[in-house]
């Protein structure tokens, strides 16, 4: 569940990312629209996951060095790699150019979906919760009991 709350958050962004940095573009009727921002939200989110661990590995001098700027910079190039996939797999979304468009859309994307996530829950918190309680099991009356 909380893998689709995620990726709900991150198509929002990208959504909001396409009306307030100009060069950030979706095209189409709004079905197609809500598609291409979700597939779009996917992809930057496996780009991310599979891409930046690797980057921040082989670069880490880097971030040492510019004390955590070139992320602005990996980042931004990553939102532009995903832009080249989506217009490879015929999606009609497009981020114009690295500076600034990509630089900031990456930038906007990650501190909206920040703040998003940090008032909107994902399943994970409720996995925290137990782990902080072990010794307690959710009850049938909707409640915590101990059970030492």
């Amino acid at each position: 569940m909380g893998i689709l709350i995620r990726l709900a958050v991150s198509a929002f962004t990208v959504w909001l990312a396409t009306l307030v940095i100009p060069g950030i573009t979706v095209e189409g009727t709004t079905g197609r629209k809500v598609l291409t921002v979700v597939a779009v939200a996917a992809i930057f989110g496996i780009v991310n996951a599979v891409l930046r661990p690797i980057i921040k590995t082989i670069g880490c001098w880097a971030y040492i060095l510019t004390l955590g700027l070139v992320s602005l910079v990996v980042n931004g190039l990553l939102l532009l790699l995903t832009s080249k996939i989506a217009e490879a797999l015929d999606l009609s979304f497009n981020v114009d150019e690295f500076w600034p468009t990509a630089v900031l859309g990456a930038l906007f994307i990650g501190i909206v979906s920040w703040l998003i996530n940090f008032f909107v829950p994902d399943g994970g918190d409720r996995d925290r919760k137990s782990r902080d309680r072990p010794h307690q099991q959710y009850g049938q009356r909707g409640g915590y009991q101990d059970h030492r």
